[in-house]
């Protein structure tokens, strides 16, 4: 399938992503994944809404990343200069930054193709937070690689410089 005929797909749920040409639907996610993702979210967002240097967009909302690639992460940044990438249904071009929760179903397509065409695309930053260990991996762009550069746990806190000043707490993130 293509990227146009993805678009020409009903309205979800249920919600589907297109990874290297092929459908993939998964159930919804658990209360505990939903529960990190707003955590994130909200942080970011309230952060934005004192500091107007982009914008942050939860799921669901497809990000069109190339012909066979639409993707629909957690929460994906996009930063101020590059905000005409938005279209009437979410994205097309690489965010900034991309935050996956790892979940049962989803995670190898998550570490695997999915982090690969992040990269290809030009995804400068992606978080992959693992619920279950309550840590999160940070990986930077290096050529065209998403590189592991940091994990971070409880006590640790989360900055990028795609979104300057902004500092997260990680035990914050993994409160229930």
């Amino acid at each position: 399938m293509t990227a146009k005929e993805f678009s020409q797909l009903p309205e979800g749920p249920p919600y589907f992503q297109l990874i290297r040409g092929e459908l993939f639907m998964s159930p919804s996610p658990r209360y505990r994944h939903q529960e990190i993702v707003g955590n994130i979210f909200s942080a970011i967002r309230e952060y934005l809404r004192r500091n107007r240097v982009g914008k942050v967009v939860i799921a669901p909302s497809d990000v069109e990343l190339s012909p066979d690639d639409v993707y629909e992460p957690d929460i994906y940044f996009v930063s101020k200069e590059r905000l005409g990438i938005f279209t009437e249904q979410g994205a097309s071009g690489a965010p900034d930054l991309v935050v996956e929760v790892l979940s049962p179903g989803t995670a190898k397509l998550d570490l695997g193709p999915k982090r690969e065409v992040y990269a290809s695309v030009g995804v400068k930053e992606m978080w992959l937070v693992d619920e279950r260990r309550s840590k999160i991996d940070l990986y930077l762009l290096h050529g065209t690689e998403l590189t592991l550069v940091r994990t971070v746990v409880a006590g640790d806190t989360i900055e990028t410089p795609l979104i300057p000043g902004l500092s997260l707490d990680v035990r914050e993130i993994f409160e229930s």
